[in-house]
């Protein structure tokens, strides 16, 4: 695990699906003692307050089980769905609480290269730099088809979309169909990214559904594979 930075969720909540993670990644198995609370609380450079607040709410889930005097327990068995489900680049060793900044915002007609999607002719077009655990791991271009709102700014935005839609837009994506290569950096990639445009790295293009099975959005994704890996797990 690493010390989280600053994001849109409460500390506690990445604190929480950092913990799920590394739970799906198989870095924390079912039946593992947790460090004692005040080493973990420091290894994450945060108050043991706030951790105990991220295990109360990973016990109300069934996931960890808190025992007086002996220590947190995991429960693999009972892992639920974390809010970043669909994300599915994780660092090389595992896991990672995902993190964005927001590159641009913009309302434009489609791009005639992306795969169909949506009813209306323009789409929020949304450039992202990603990180996982403050490490920088991918590059995103996210197309949502322009139906879902009128406006969408930087302000609006949270680190997973997924939950801003859901909570803002009243759109649950249901679930997703990628498609994984290799392609070129785009020429918008930021010095941050490790790799200058027209690198080939790793690359995702996704389709994501809403709950009435249309498609809502269409992504492409560029991430470092010496870093991050993609991850689908099978249940």
């Amino acid at each position: 695990m690493s010390v989280l930075q600053a994001n849109a969720l409460p500390l506690y909540q990445q604190i929480s699906e950092l913990l799920l993670r590394d739970i799906a990644a198989g870095r924390l198995s079912d039946g593992a003692r947790l460090p004692p609370e005040r080493d973990l609380a420091q290894t994450l450079g945060i108050a043991v307050g706030t951790l105990r607040r991220a295990l109360s709410d990973l016990e109300g889930k069934g996931i960890i089980d808190r025992v007086q005097g002996s220590g947190n327990y995991v429960r693999a068995s009972a892992l639920p769905a974390s809010i970043y489900a669909l994300f599915r680049l994780e660092l090389a060793e595992g896991g990672g609480l995902p993190t964005a900044e927001i590159l641009d915002v913009a309302r434009l007609p489609k791009d005639p290269a992306l795969p169909a999607f949506g009813t209306a002719p323009d789409a929020h077009r949304i450039r992202r730099l990603r990180r996982l655990s403050g490490v920088v791991a991918a590059v995103e271009e996210i197309w949502l088809d322009g139906a879902y709102a009128a406006v969408i700014g930087r302000k609006d935005l949270l680190d997973s979309l997924y939950l801003y839609y859901r909570t803002s837009l009243g759109l649950w994506i249901q679930r997703a169909e990628d498609r994984v290569s290799v392609a070129p950096t785009p020429d918008w990639t930021p010095p941050a990214f490790p790799h200058a445009p027209g690198t080939p790295v790793g690359y995702i293009e996704r389709i994501s559904f809403a709950q009435d099975n249309a498609r809502a959005e269409v992504s492409r994704t560029w991430f470092d594979p010496a870093r991050v890996r993609y991850v689908a797990r099978l249940s």
